[in-house]
């Protein structure tokens, strides 16, 4: 395998293997030995690539703005569509419109065959009863999941009962008909999930819970997993 060969996988690997991806897993997938590896990763990072980590943690691609695109075989263009498009369909206001302007900006940027591909695609994705729209800002919501800010919002269950919620947040997960907040609920000191349309006065304070945000989503995750079986799909 040639160098330029060796580099465009070991591309691939970073933008496919779950991050970070450790040197051993890089250095199996592009055939070589770890020495190599990591002077591949220097050859990436002085072309540009922001690759974040370093040995014994693992590494994760952050950009890889400045090299080559990565073109689409005809499936993966489908599957583009479809996705974006059912995000569209039962995202939050924000993500429905980055949804149809993601769209719009892959159209523009493929070669004209794949662009008149994705212009009249034969999928489409549509619901006859989308999820309630939120009584919050997701976006606020969103961006506190990442940065793993506590958040407080009042919150009416189903029985129409009010109370008022600090959480760690963890993720935000479509259920069917609604979107829900997976969190650490710290007054019921136990994993709760919350419906979206049902909270309001979101509040995001400047209490930190780093790094506990994937540790605690994948118990949570396991544990519905297990509860669901198979009628339980995330990704």
């Amino acid at each position: 395998m040639s160098r330029t060969h060796r580099l465009f996988h070991l591309m691939q690997a970073l933008r496919t293997l779950p991050a970070p991806a450790t040197a051993t897993q890089l250095a199996d997938a592009t055939s070589v030995s770890p020495r190599t590896l990591y002077r591949d990763i220097d050859t990436l990072r002085e072309l540009g690539a922001v690759i974040d980590g370093e040995a014994g943690f693992g590494y994760t691609l952050i950009e890889d703005v400045h090299l080559p695109p990565l073109g689409f075989q005809e499936d993966e263009l489908e599957a583009l569509v479809l996705g974006l498009r059912e995000v569209a369909a039962v995202g939050d206001p924000a993500l429905s419109d980055a949804a149809r302007s993601a769209l719009m900006k892959l159209r523009a940027r493929l070669p004209e065959r794949q662009a008149h591909r994705l212009r009249h695609s034969v999928l489409v994705a549509h619901r006859f009863n989308p999820p309630a729209p939120p009584t919050i800002d997701s976006g606020v919501l969103r961006e506190a999941c990442w940065q793993e800010r506590i958040v407080n919002f009042a919150y009416t269950d189903k029985h129409g009962t009010s109370t008022w919620r600090e959480v760690k947040p963890l993720s935000i997960m479509l259920f069917d008909q609604s979107h829900c907040l997976l969190s650490w609920c710290l007054m019921r000191d136990a994993y709760r999930a919350f419906r979206l349309d049902r909270m309001t006065e979101l509040t995001v304070t400047d209490r930190s819970f780093r790094p506990d945000r994937v540790p605690l989503l994948k118990t949570y995750l396991d544990n519905l997993n297990a509860a669901a079986g198979d009628r339980l799909v995330s990704f």
